[in-house]
């Protein structure tokens, strides 16, 4: 017999594949709960396929690509699938870009772009899968790219 744990969603978002533990702070990125009213669903060391996972449903809600590219950061073997109507009408894999600007704090607290410059934060993708970044101005790798996340 086959068992639901989470109901499914009419209208919105489910984000699957996030590394296990990490669905805590998907939320903080997508702002949940300071910015939602709607029905949000969370579960966390699920056994799949290939491991544990979490999943993150929202109702009546699709992200914008800036949530994505963040979400990509600290889980890139996510999914995210749009639904409406109870029927996935998308669904596709997020994507590390190759340049990080503006969705990341720099770890080095003299680097120029936490200065009272007007300069975005920027970062190059040394590696995708383990993620590792490095800071543009100062050349720092983050150790927790999810903390600096903002």
């Amino acid at each position: 017999m086959k068992e639901l744990k989470i109901t499914p969603i009419k209208n919105g978002t489910v984000i699957d594949h996030i590394t296990a533990g990490y669905a805590v702070k998907v939320l903080h990125i997508l702002k949940i709960p300071e910015s939602t009213s709607a029905v949000v669903s969370v579960a966390m060391n699920v056994i799949g396929k290939s491991g544990k996972k979490d999943i993150v449903k929202v109702e009546n809600r699709e992200l914008d690509p800036k949530e994505v590219d963040k979400i990509a950061l600290i889980a890139p073997r996510a999914t995210i699938n749009i639904i409406r109507d109870y029927e996935v009408v998308k669904k596709h894999r997020v994507q590390v870009p190759d340049q990080i600007v503006d969705l990341i704090h720099c770890s080095n607290p003299t680097c120029v772009s936490n200065g009272r410059e007007p300069v975005k934060s920027r970062f190059h993708v040394i590696c995708k899968d383990p993620t590792r970044i490095k800071c543009y101005y100062c050349e720092r790798e983050p150790e927790d790219i999810a903390a600096q996340v903002f």
